[in-house]
């Protein structure tokens, strides 16, 4: 049998990490999460702020989008910062957020002309990228009120979140109902297990879309940052940004990260792909591919405060988005402005327009089925 996700068995009680993503221990406690009003949607609905604090990590997860609103971790000093851009009132994540921080659904990347056909039935999904359906469409997850539910279990903090997709909603075909976990371990590693059931058979590819600046979510740009990425390939696109099935290989290319460099060292290159992206906004096929527990997949690392970050996760693929799309309009939580090369993305995935590529890892999910995938992102500096 083929290997794929549907098969495996990678939720929170039985996937774990490899000891080469475990970082060094930080200062143990973790505290029960604590729930606020953070503020209201125009038709009055309450959102919420809930803080945990876990291993020497500290993160504020919000009810709207299930977005990640800040997370602080400290420098080789123990200085802590806010490592994820975003905002500080609801307002602004509504009218304005770029995906900051939030939980992505139902199909996170872009899917060609918004388009897919499975089982002979052809669905039209909701367009929001020029032509294509981007991030599950105009009202994806990250758009959503999801129900929260704190847990302690043993030395880890966490929440469940909550949400039922309806059938046609953006037009995806069945009633996805989806819980992602959020969990704060005693070693201060921020884990994310997703797990959805559907009645009808659908299409599913479920991630975070946090934004790192090491350095703080203030500190500037992110080029002098140092990244690996364990690929060997990526998806080369087209102008749409739409993969071409091409699986091309990252040698010598500006999409060599299997040494580390810097984040900008090859970012001005003239290079074609470049070119379309405005930078970096590609998917990298992880050499690992499919697996059961969370697998090494990247690391990325701030030479100046010495913090770093090392993501595992049972997934195949890796968007690196370099922030091309900041521009200027948006103030963050630090009360600064977001430019160009301010953040990144590294959000764990299966492959872009998967439905529509049949030699790409199936995306398809089918009654009786459940979707998991996990996804560890561990702390040193």
């Amino acid at each position: 049998m083929e290997l794929n996700r549907r098969t495996l068995i990678a939720g929170a009680a039985a996937a774990g990490v490899t000891a080469a993503t475990s970082g060094t221990a930080h200062a143990k406690g973790g505290h029960r999460p604590v729930k606020s009003l953070f503020g209201r949607l125009a038709d009055g609905t309450k959102i919420y702020s809930w803080s945990l604090q876990n291993g020497g990590t500290r993160l504020k997860v919000l009810s709207y989008g299930g977005i990640v609103q800040s997370l602080e971790i400290p420098d080789r000093r123990g200085r802590y910062t806010n490592v994820s851009l975003g905002f500080d009132n609801v307002e602004d994540y509504v009218s304005s957020s770029p995906y900051f921080g939030a939980l992505i659904g139902r199909y996170g990347n872009r899917i060609g002309k918004g388009r897919f056909t499975l089982d002979g039935k052809a669905y039209q999904l909701s367009v929001n990228d020029g032509a294509n359906s981007l991030h599950g469409g105009s009202k994806g997850f990250d758009k959503a009120v999801w129900d929260i539910e704190p847990f302690t279990k043993g030395s880890d903090v966490g929440l469940y979140l909550y949400y039922t997709s309806f059938d046609g909603e953006m037009g995806y075909p069945g009633t996805l109902r989806t819980k992602v976990t959020y969990t704060l371990t005693r070693s201060g590693d921020w884990r994310v297990d997703y797990e959805a059931t559907t009645d009808k058979a659908t299409v599913v590819n479920l991630t975070s879309h946090v934004y790192w600046n090491l350095a703080g979510e203030a500190g500037g740009t992110i080029y002098d940052h140092e990244l690996s990425i364990a690929a060997s390939r990526y998806t080369p696109v087209d102008s749409g940004l739409i993969p071409t099935g091409e699986l091309a290989k990252v040698a010598g290319t500006p999409f060599d990260f299997r040494r580390t460099k810097s984040v900008g060292e090859d970012i001005r290159v003239a290079h074609q792909q470049l070119l379309y992206g405005k930078g970096i906004d590609h998917n990298w096929v992880l050499d690992k591919g499919i697996t059961s527990r969370p697998q090494w997949a990247a690391t990325l690392r701030d030479p100046s405060s010495g913090r770093t970050l090392r993501i595992a996760t049972t997934e195949p693929g890796l968007q690196f988005y370099s922030g091309n799309f900041l521009d200027g309009t948006l103030v963050g939580t630090g009360g600064s402005v977001y430019r160009q090369g301010d953040a990144l993305c590294l959000e764990t995935q299966h492959f872009p327009d998967s439905p529509n590529r049949p030699s790409f890892p199936s995306t398809v999910l089918r009654p009786g089925q459940v979707y998991r995938s996990t996804t560890v992102h561990s702390f040193d500096a």
